[in-house]
């Protein structure tokens, strides 16, 4: 096996292992697994292969052979760059499950991703893991192989227990539809493997990694999440004569209004419902502005996973409620790389870009409308701790 020993240039292996991972047109906001996540860590993935220090990438996440999905997520290697490659591993079945589902498979993924290694010749020399399901794979690996592991968390499963919790659910409920047990039991382990805990911000350290038995603050690093501000700018002034501005208000009485903003995936946490009942209960912003949902794609809200669809059911009936027809717009299709234009035109506006989520870890998209220049409304809820 080829090592740093024999080569100065690092070996890198990332493992996102659940969600939908390709190396175009993601499907961002098709399910609660595949959001901002996906997004950072395929351009972590690409921003690492162009270091000059770097010698070859290993962006790694499960193989999935479904009919309901695009076949590309079926194939077992994608080769994105010249030092960057996708590797689909199998385990579990062929058809696309939530993360929640996972647990049962991740000791044969891990074990076949050794293997992999083994055909391969390839020993990486840094194994960096995306969430708790990864993390419990790296960090078997990384105890097998005597390869340092970099772990980030993006959310943490004694946070999420606590605030879902206080919500009024069960623990039996909670078990049931999230598992969250054993993922509490996996981010144990890999905070007690890794080497280095990449977080966000201070508060990720200080009161929600210090909930774990394995807390070592020592270890960890904060790095702020960024964007591309070559591709997030400013508008130029065109925005509103795009085909994209027609098509997004084509249903707006007064599309001339400002637009406020929310983008996200169709799900519970992010609170657009709270967002729509504001709204609907003032006169006021509904004199002067229009809303605008991108919450995801869709073709049938019957064909998404139950979450979404209870989501979508809400937001539909809170706009019929409140009689919101012609002043608010929700689209069915989006593209990624219309989400910046997204952004220009509601700042070209002279909107506003809101996030309503009831907890927010990671706040990608409040970053990309800021570089946007568009103003951000986001909820607020850290507490202080009493000392």
């Amino acid at each position: 096996m080829h090592t740093a020993a024999n080569n100065d240039r690092l070996k890198i292996a990332l493992l996102n292992i659940h969600g939908l991972i390709r190396g175009h047109d993601l499907q961002l906001g098709y399910d609660a697994d595949t959001g901002g996540q996906t997004l950072y860590v395929l351009e972590l993935a690409q921003a690492l292969s162009k270091q000059p220090q770097v010698a070859e990438v290993l962006l790694i996440t499960r193989r999935i052979v479904d009919d309901t999905v695009s076949a590309d997520y079926a194939k077992p290697l994608e080769q994105l760059n010249a030092k960057l490659r996708i590797v689909r591993i199998t385990a579990g079945p062929d058809q696309y499950i939530a993360k929640e589902q996972i647990w049962d498979f991740l000791d044969t993924f891990a074990d076949n991703l050794v293997d992999f290694f083994r055909q391969q010749a390839f020993l990486p020399d840094i194994l960096h893991s995306h969430y708790a399901d990864a993390g419990l794979v790296a960090a078997n690996i990384a105890n097998q192989l005597g390869i340092p592991l970099i772990h980030t968390g993006h959310s943490l499963g004694r946070v999420k227990r606590r605030r879902l919790m206080a919500s009024g659910l069960e623990l039996s409920q909670l078990e049931q539809q999230y598992n969250i047990g054993r993922r509490i039991e996996a981010e144990e382990i890999t905070l007690a493997t890794a080497e280095r805990v990449i977080t966000s911000t201070h508060q990720e350290i200080e009161e929600q990694y210090e909930l774990y038995d394995h807390y070592q603050p020592a270890q960890m690093r904060i790095v702020p999440p960024g964007t591309n501000v070559q591709q997030f700018t400013p508008p130029t002034g065109k925005e509103l004569q795009s085909g994209l501005f027609k098509r997004l208000t084509r249903h707006l009485y007064s599309p001339e209004k400002p637009l406020i903003l929310a983008l996200s995936r169709p799900d519970k946490r992010k609170n657009i419902i709270g967002l729509i009942e504001a709204f609907g209960q003032s006169t006021v912003l509904q004199q002067r502005a229009n809303l605008l949902i991108i919450a995801g794609t869709r073709d049938d809200i019957d064909d998404l996973d139950h979450g979404a669809q209870e989501v979508f059911h809400e937001l539909l009936v809170a706009i019929d409620r409140y009689d919101l027809y012609g002043k608010v717009v929700m689209p069915k299709q989006h593209r990624r790389d219309e989400v910046p234009l997204i952004y220009r035109i509601a700042a070209a506006t002279k909107g506003v870009f809101v996030n309503p989520a009831l907890t927010e870890p990671f706040g990608l998209t409040l970053i990309e409308a800021a570089a946007s220049g568009l103003p951000i409304v986001a909820t607020g809820g850290r507490k202080k701790r009493a000392k």
